[in-house]
């Protein structure tokens, strides 16, 4: 069976990912080179359906990953809670990719999907409830805020939603941050 292509085309002209991780059997993530900085990151990703076949191509959202959370906050808050201390802490420590070098070492699929191996095995139970694995999710997290990081180094919107997911705000208060309507 033949690759699954994570290529797109873009005013005529072939886009072909820097980076594929495929998780699961379940989703393929591409990492493209964006346009809003030299090292920002276009993500987009894949999923199986029920049938076996494949999305189209999709630009994650902060609201999909949001809603997802929420979904698993009402499940099973205490592992969730959990999961969000282990995501905040990430954000505070996010790597800032000032070369090329780095995107490499970052963007490396071996190195970057065993580590979400081993981090997702104690939250793998969240995995039950919601649309997205728990690996999905953490490298989703990752990759959205080492693009929002290196394009804006002050950068605040996914670090604000994971602490308004923490602290359980209104779901108003955490729609508004995860569709960049908020302050």
């Amino acid at each position: 069976m033949a690759e699954l292509s994570m290529d797109f085309k873009k005013l005529g002209e072939t886009i072909k990912p820097l980076a594929k991780f495929s998780i699961n059997g379940s989703y393929i993530i591409g990492v493209y080179q964006g346009s809003l900085s030299e090292f920002d990151m276009l993500i987009r990703y894949r999923q199986k359906d029920a049938n076996g076949g494949w999305s189209r191509l999709r630009t994650p959202k902060h609201i999909h990953w949001a809603v997802d959370m929420l979904i698993k906050l009402h499940e099973n808050p205490k592992h969730t809670q959990q999961f969000l201390d282990f995501l905040i802490t990430y954000w505070e420590h996010t790597p800032i990719i000032k070369n090329e070098r780095e995107r490499e070492a970052i963007l490396n699929s071996e190195t970057l999907l065993e580590t979400i191996k081993q981090e997702a095995k104690q939250y793998e139970k969240l995995s039950q409830k919601g649309e997205y694995s728990i690996k999905f999710l953490i490298l989703l997290a990752k990759l959205l805020m080492i693009q929002e990081k290196t394009n804006k180094e002050d950068a605040f919107m996914f670090g604000s939603l994971l602490e308004k997911l923490r602290k359980n705000k209104d779901i108003f208060s955490i729609i508004s941050t995860a569709t960049h309507n908020g302050k």
